[in-house]
């Protein structure tokens, strides 16, 4: 499935423009990607769903692809993408949509439901289980778990030195981090990168693999790398150094639940799972969700799960939207 297959249309939400895929007609599915990604993750799921009878939208999130790119880092607050989610709703001329989101994409999917109610019927989290607001920011976590390591997103908090090392080799630097993270890195590689000192870059000991796995092949591989040759990185990483700023902006998910039905989907090797040393974050991923649906945890697959494993994947989300 190539990116030319599919219908491209431009849409102004909350001052910007947005590049999105549309397909179908019907009930609104918005599926939200994450980093560093593109509405082409979604490639698989796309078609599958708009045939089961739904209007689908995935844009590129502010910042990626065809979308808007604001300089300011302050754009890219959880305020301002749950913003763009309902803007989005309304521009595709319904009152309500399921969403679906992956990596950074699933905590804006699980934060418009919460803070908008609503405007969301349902939603599915891949990869991210639903957290409420924590006594502290995530990045202040992230600097108590990880003093003297090394921890990639203590690493992007500086302006400039991420995008500098990725933009560099901008194929290398994707396949590092889609075979990093992705269920073929051996458990050895993995735990390499997790013993870095703090000094390190992010991409150092990432093997560079040839050939890439199947999941992503090279022309799938190429319309990522294009994106972000002509994109950069800038505004993907401003989204990792706003987490206190949403901490303070948004107290109201200290108590906020999802209400709507949820339901979550991830691989059993997501690196994400072990991000709080000692703690398993898959175990309970209905926790702040009252109308829970389950989860679909898929052996031996890893982070890019709907890359990874679409017909499982599909499998779940139609399975969860029959029953709701």
């Amino acid at each position: 499935m190539t990116a030319d297959q599919f219908r491209l249309e431009i849409f102004q939400v909350n001052d910007i423009k947005i590049r999105t895929a549309v397909a179908g007609e019907g009930s609104l599915i918005i599926m939200v990607h994450g980093f560093p990604e593109l509405w082409y993750s979604w490639r698989h799921q796309i078609d599958a769903l708009a045939k089961e009878g739904f209007m689908v939208v995935a844009p590129d999130v502010r910042g990626y692809g065809g979308s808007d790119k604001p300089p300011e880092i302050a754009s890219y607050d959880m305020l301002n993408m749950t913003k763009d989610v309902v803007d989005l709703i309304a521009a595709c001329g319904k009152d309500e949509a399921i969403l679906i989101g992956h990596d950074w994409g699933a905590p804006i999917c699980w934060n418009t439901a919460a803070l908008h109610p609503g405007r969301v019927s349902a939603v599915i989290g891949l990869s991210v289980p639903f957290r409420q607001r924590g006594e502290i920011s995530t990045i202040e976590l992230w600097r108590k778990l990880y003093e003297g390591k090394f921890f990639y997103q203590l690493y992007f908090q500086k302006e400039g030195v991420a995008e500098a090392e990725f933009e560099k080799d901008i194929g290398s630097t994707l396949r590092k981090f889609f075979y990093f993270a992705g269920g073929d890195c051996r458990s050895e590689e993995l735990a390499g990168f997790m013993q870095k000192g703090p000094e390190s870059n992010m991409l150092d000991g990432l093997i560079d693999p040839n050939p890439f796995p199947p999941w992503l092949n090279s022309s799938d591989l190429q319309y990522f790398i294009d994106a972000f040759r002509e994109g950069g990185f800038g505004g993907p990483l401003n989204r990792y150094r706003v987490q206190q700023r949403d901490w303070e902006n948004l107290p109201q998910l200290s108590t906020l639940k999802v209400t709507q039905p949820s339901y979550f989907i991830a691989g059993s090797k997501d690196p994400v799972r072990n991000f709080v040393p000692g703690m398993d974050l898959f175990e309970d991923p209905g926790q702040h969700c009252s109308d829970f649906r389950g989860e679909t945890i898929i052996p031996g697959r890893g982070h890019w799960i709907q890359q990874e494993a679409p017909h499982e994947v599909n499998t779940a989300i139609l399975e969860f939207l029959k029953n709701l």
